[in-house]
């Protein structure tokens, strides 16, 4: 109850600022749209020819593909952030301290803000993502109930995976170059995160599992790409395209054990991390 009763208040600051700020707010927008047809031009139409290309459009799917892929790792590499230069923040400007005193607590406040924050960001992102799709000629397959259960378990995956971060920094304070390693890796994974990876050996694969990102990408990708359709392949006749539910999927169960997983190991350090930072009195500094 009292986690809802923060996110409300999180959700009406956030809304409020937003309005407010409307011109910060659409200008944002536009020069999203700009910097993603940018790198479509750049790095998918990046060959021989590259002016045809551009003009052409001629490999939507590539591109759709890598703007979908650019937006998970994007946020992903925004809700890590939350964490570590978040809580940072919070620090020097003394609102950890302060936080810490309310009486639900400073991982009720900061899951609200996270959340209130990532529900913004994927707002925008969807607008982006439509536009620059409908821009190279591309398409995306909308299915309402699978695209928000993924985007659910994406967000707690990656949350579970933020609280551990975010422990470290209250503990050892200055991890600023180690989390932009961390979160650049996160991003890179989900720009290239394909099916085809899970094909290479056990040790290889169950280290990709493991990661926070890359079942949530192949899974979005899936439905949003693919349209949840598979190539099986018939005797003695081309292969055929036929429906299969991404909750049929591996990638799927894999991806609800790792948002457990990342959950209870996530808020477990950073449950640690903060008592031990209260007990050396260092809660507060950075």
């Amino acid at each position: 109850m009292s986690f809802l009763l923060v996110m409300k208040a999180e959700l009406v600051r956030s809304f409020i600022i937003m309005r407010r700020y409307w011109f910060r707010t659409l200008t944002g927008l536009v020069l999203g749209y700009g910097m993603l047809m940018v790198l479509v031009a750049g790095f998918i139409y990046s060959r021989e020819g590259l002016e045809e290309r551009v003009q052409q459009f001629d490999d939507p799917s590539a591109a759709t593909n890598f703007i979908l892929g650019f937006i998970v790792g994007m946020f992903a590499f925004g809700v890590v952030g939350m964490f570590t230069q978040g809580l940072q923040g919070m620090a020097t400007t003394g609102v950890l301290e302060q936080l810490c005193m309310s009486p639900h607590g400073l991982a009720v406040n900061f899951m609200a803000q996270t959340v209130v924050s990532s529900v913004a960001t994927i707002l925008s992102s969807g607008i982006m993502v439509y536009a620059v799709t409908w821009s190279v000629g591309g398409m995306l397959h909308w299915d309402t109930i699978p695209v928000l259960i993924l985007l659910t378990l994406t967000f707690f995956n990656l949350v579970g995976f933020g609280f551990m971060v975010g422990g470290l920094v209250l503990v050892f304070k200055q991890v600023g170059q180690v989390a932009i390693l961390v979160r650049m890796g996160l991003f890179a994974l989900a720009i290239f995160a394909k099916e085809e990876l899970l094909a290479n050996p056990w040790p290889f694969t169950f280290l990709l599992h493991i990661l926070p990102i890359t079942d949530a990408t192949i899974c979005i990708k899936y439905v949003l790409i693919k349209g949840q359709m598979r190539s099986v392949a018939v005797a003695g006749a081309d292969p055929e395209m036929v429906f299969s539910s991404v909750f049929a999927h591996s990638s799927f169960y894999w991806l609800i054990g790792n948002c457990l997983f990342w959950t209870f190991v996530g808020l477990t350090i950073f449950r640690f991390m903060e008592n031990h930072s209260r007990s050396k009195g260092t809660l507060g500094s950075y």
